[in-house]
């Protein structure tokens, strides 16, 4: 088999897990050809994925190749390094997909190899290895998580029609689809405005989640999410988090907390949430990928503070028309036409009777270390 074949089978280990907010990360070690140990970062705090695959090969791991997605790290964190420990294992190739992006890594680890004489390539399913692990390198090099905007729509950019109606816009392999994104995301976040309209739960239903249920955020300035709402009384199957205001009341803090919903508190710009600080808090929580389910008043208002990364937007052959419909973009919005968001890398695909469009919003991606 080739380089690429092992890192493949890699890559396929590396899947298996979301250990957020580590990065996912799978290896498998060959000798003579032959896979002899294989691995993958289960979860934070646990063995690396070239530890696990070390413990799994045992003394075949001497003279060993080992084919890594992400650049062996060599610095203490939770875990001793990974080049000690491939080093006292006796490898002596090591083929890693993508280097390590994190800023915060004292030395690198392709370095540290080769002084100690392992011949080392890199850039094996570059693509694919960095495809893998780029919330977590967004989110390590800029201080919050990859925003993905997910937005189910009509054709005329509608969520909802003028008397709110908005079930269903998508069809039923959308809808499932949508909850895809979901069970991948680490958390998923909605206005105060979505809760009170639509009672949403948030959860991913009817498809496989790896890892932990994602988290539920709200943001909610005041503090107006009912404790009879289907968050509130689910928060102890999946973790519920309402992002308010200093001045938000005490004892709607107090009742959310009984329901074991986790009140954080945010600072304010202009009486709503701050969501460059808002994004940074749910960082700290370990959160890398955020999946934003609106409304559109969210939606808006991160594209005009620049925070949208991606957007998968679910698009119905349906118009409701209306100067009072909701429209899936709200906000400021551009005051010209060079003023409007572009957006790139446009994918296709038909869903049922809809069309699914996933693309990246551009411009995003500049001076990461600026917002730091």
């Amino acid at each position: 088999m080739s380089d690429a074949a092992f890192m493949t089978e890699a890559l396929e280990l590396a899947a298996r897990a979301r250990p957020s907010p580590n990065p996912r990360v799978g290896c498998v070690l060959v000798r003579d050809g032959v896979v002899v140990g294989r691995g993958f970062h289960r979860r934070a705090g646990m063995a690396h994925a070239e530890v696990a695959a070390i413990e799994d090969a045992g003394d075949r791991a001497r003279g060993a190749t080992a084919y890594v997605t992400l650049e062996p790290c060599n610095h203490h964190g939770r875990t001793p390094p990974c080049t000690d420990a491939l080093l006292a294992a006796g490898v002596n190739r090591v083929v890693f997909g993508v280097s390590d992006p994190n800023p915060h890594v004292e030395g690198r680890g392709a370095d540290r190899l080769r002084e100690a004489g392992v011949v080392v390539d890199e850039g094996v399913e570059r693509e694919a290895c960095e495809g893998l692990i780029e919330a977590w390198r967004v989110c390590v090099t800029r201080g919050y998580p990859l925003v993905v905007l997910k937005v189910a729509m009509t054709l005329d950019g509608r969520i909802a029609t003028r008397t709110r109606a908005s079930k269903w816009i998508t069809s039923a392999e959308a809808r499932r689809d949508a909850h895809l994104l979901r069970a991948r995301a680490d958390a998923i976040l909605v206005g105060v405005g979505t809760v009170l309209s639509d009672d949403p739960m948030l959860t991913p239903r009817d498809v496989t989640v790896v890892g932990a249920l994602p988290a539920r955020v709200v943001l909610d300035s005041r503090l107006r999410t009912p404790t009879t709402s289907l968050l509130a009384r689910t928060a102890s199957e999946a973790p519920v988090w309402v992002l308010h205001g200093p001045e938000a009341p005490a004892e709607r803090r107090s009742a959310l907390r009984a329901m074991g919903v986790e009140t954080i508190e945010v600072a304010l710009e202009d009486e709503r949430i701050g969501l460059r600080e808002a994004l940074r808090a749910l960082a700290s929580k370990g959160v890398t990928e955020l999946l934003v389910e609106g409304g559109g008043a969210v939606h808006g208002a991160l594209l005009d503070a620049g925070l949208g990364d991606k957007l998968v937007a679910y698009v119905a052959p349906k118009l409701f028309g209306g100067r009072d419909a909701f429209p899936a973009f709200g906000g400021v919005g551009a005051s010209s036409v060079d003023d409007a968001r572009s957006v790139r890398a446009w994918r296709f695909e038909p869903l049922g009777s809809d069309l699914k469009i996933t693309a990246e919003i551009a411009n995003v991606y500049r001076d990461h270390h600026s917002d730091r």
